[in-house]
């Protein structure tokens, strides 16, 4: 039977000897080849942690000793360790989540998808320990993939160092990258030591090397076979003259670099480190993507995260198509010819937000700040005070990180800074963390900030044309995971928003409710249809604003002239677009019924994007309803005529 069959828990791994434990690792490696080629994942990061992990809980007690990792997606390889062995639906509704998760299993503390948390988790939890006087407990705080470029990492750092006898056991994992080549001043430290048959030493090992090697020559021996004597004792010089360089001006007790692929080295550096009952970094070199030939040869990103792939050659079953971003790739890319002044920056996403390109064309031109989203945008506001346009790359769900930068740093002070946001609404398969739901309702409490929202390609070059045009203010323009669609030519152009569906003659002529539909960016098209099946009960009009933050006053003015109006948007549906046209009907006295759908205020389980859709009543045919509940709703202070423009000279006047 498989070693892997036996695994109900951590203390399975307590009486296995070294062989089987080698053994262990390389049925583990075949497994998340297997399964997670499957059902899409996180692979290379977990094929860097395979031996790491199996350490860790060979030497720690979970869920006694608490092991949080920084980022959750390398968890696979700790979900199967803690009996966790049904990967056929990972990722999917009612399957195993891409990260740790409390609901799975008390081995899971921290449900952590964003990065850079943990060393402040782990702050937190070792200091109940030690107000409890609890001191046979560790918590261990395994980051890695790019987190120490975070902000917040040495934040937790300064104040974890402050106290020798805090309980913490921090595990850098160190693979060099994010999802890209990791970048900034820690790399300078790091990097060094990423060959293991060389050392980073300081100046005392290269100092006692020389002395070593003048003496043998004095004493007539050979320099080399001086080096060899020297070398056989590598390891223990290693541990007590190696360049721990932050950790040493901090304060912290240091142990490495240890082979993260040698089970033996890293039990007996957790063994030490878990003695040792205070703050203690184990130092461990792994290479991602580990032990799988596709990801080895793959240094673009080491299969960081895959869709369905065949596992013998590593090639996509179906290939990703990343629509939405090639578009504003190419037009950052065209629009960075014309105008030195734009600067591209990502943090640590490089050819995921579609700033690759640019940074091939110039190189210097584009910024990679690491996993450090606030830094980003305050550094943004300091290139645009400099006469410079920056254009910020996010996934929406990290912007989430930024907004007291984006709020305080750009909007206050005017800055011209463009972020794009991609896969902004319900994304689905990486669970809660990373639906791109917040965005709009955090833009629409900032004052000065123009949010656009594009329907198709189209809309979304003219939008990015005119926000790196923009002089006086930050944008942003937020579009969905996936492909493109079919651009949707609109019926009027009204400046201020385009209709791009409006009723027949036929439903205006039997006296049916006159209905608009404001319909946010990827929503025009489930609006345009949901019209189609009201059309019996309603004459609708489908409206798709230019911007759709700030709701402007001739939009407002325009609905007054309706019956009714329902707003559709993948995004919260208080405290988004709906309600800043809520406000706005209501600050103009235009008393008319609102139908507004969006996502509840809730962290949204792992689904398809349908799925989620559906149980948000947010498919065509609940817009349809919404609208046909609006047209049965008696109506006060509806327009007087069937001219679109009634509403419009009411108020102005």
């Amino acid at each position: 039977m498989p070693l892997i069959d036996g695994i109900a828990g951590p203390d399975d791994l307590k009486g296995m000897r070294p062989a089987e434990l080698e053994e262990l690792a390389a049925e583990i490696r075949g497994f998340l080849v297997e399964n997670v080629s499957r059902t899409g994942g996180h692979l290379g990061p977990n094929l860097g942690v395979v031996e790491l992990t199996i350490a860790l809980h060979r030497v720690f007690d979970s869920p006694s000793d608490i092991l949080v990792f920084d980022t959750g997606h390398q968890s696979y390889v700790h979900k199967i360790l803690t009996g966790r062995h049904d990967f056929s639906s990972l990722r999917q509704e009612g399957g195993l989540s891409g990260y740790p998760a409390r609901s799975e299993s008390p081995h899971d503390v921290v449900e952590n998808s964003h990065a850079t948390t943990a060393l402040s988790w782990a702050d937190g939890i070792a200091r109940g320990f030690q107000m409890d006087g609890n001191t046979d407990r560790r918590v261990v705080a395994v980051i890695g993939d790019g987190a120490m470029t975070g902000g917040m990492a040495w934040e937790a750092l300064n104040n974890i160092a402050q106290d020798s006898e805090r309980p913490i056991v921090i595990v850098l994992n160190d693979n060099g990258r994010s999802y890209a080549p990791t970048v900034g001043g820690i790399v300078r430290r790091l990097e060094p030591v990423r060959r293991l048959d060389e050392l980073r030493v300081n100046k005392n090992y290269e100092n006692l090397l020389d002395w070593t090697k003048r003496r043998s020559y004095e004493a007539g021996m050979g320099g080399k076979v001086a080096y060899g004597v020297l070398h056989s004792f590598k390891k223990s010089i290693k541990d007590m003259l190696i360049d721990a360089g932050v950790f040493d001006y901090l304060g912290m007790k240091y142990i490495g670099p240890v082979d993260g692929h040698r089970i033996g080295d890293l039990i007996e550096a957790f063994t030490l480190a878990k003695a040792y009952g205070g703050p203690i970094v184990v130092h461990a070199i792994t290479e991602k993507g580990r032990g799988y030939e596709p990801a080895e040869l793959n240094k673009a990103d080491h299969f960081h995260a895959i869709g369905q792939i065949h596992p013998e050659t590593g090639l996509p079953i179906v290939h990703e198509r990343f629509g939405w971003t090639s578009v504003f790739a190419e037009e950052m890319r065209e629009a960075a010819r014309k105008d030195k002044s734009l600067v591209g920056i990502t943090a640590a996403m490089l050819e995921p937000v579609g700033l690759g390109p640019m940074k091939k064309e110039f190189p210097k031109r584009v910024i990679d700040v690491g996993i450090a989203e606030q830094h980003a945008v305050t550094m943004a506001a300091g290139l645009a005070h400099q006469g410079y346009h920056p254009v910020l790359a996010l996934y929406a769900t990290f912007l989430n990180r930024g907004f007291d930068q984006l709020l305080m740093d750009v909007a206050l002070h005017r800055a011209p800074v463009t972020v794009m946001l991609d896969r902004s609404g319900v994304t689905g398969s990486d669970g809660p963390s990373h639906n791109g739901m917040w965005d709009l309702s955090l833009g629409a409490m900032i004052p000065g900030l123009k949010v656009g929202a594009p329907r198709d390609g189209a809309r979304l070059r003219a939008l990015f044309r005119e926000a790196i045009a923009t002089k006086d203010g930050p944008t942003l323009i937020r579009y969905p995971k996936g492909a493109l669609p079919e651009d949707i030519e609109p019926v009027k152009e009204l400046g201020f928003c385009d209709v791009v569906h409006a009723p027949s003659d036929g439903s205006s002529a039997v006296g049916l409710p006159r209905v608009a539909v404001v319909a946010v960016g990827s929503f025009v098209r489930e609006a345009m249809k949901a019209a189609g099946e009201a059309e019996s009960r309603a004459a609708v009009t489908v409206l798709d604003p230019k911007w759709v933050l700030p709701v402007s006053d001739d939009l407002v003015a325009y609905l007054a002239g309706f019956d009714g109006v329902a707003i559709v948007e993948d995004g919260l549906v208080d405290g988004g677009v709906g309600s800043e046209v809520v406000l706005g009907l209501a600050g103009a006295g235009a008393v008319l019924p609102v139908e507004c759908v969006g996502i509840s205020k809730r962290f949204l389980g792992t689904a398809t994007r349908d799925s989620i859709l559906g149980a948000e009543n947010m498919l065509s045919s609940d817009i349809a309803d919404a609208i046909g509940r609006i047209a049965a709703r008696p109506t006060a202070g509806a327009a007087k005529d069937n001219e679109e423009t009634s509403g419009l000279r009411a108020l102005r006047s």
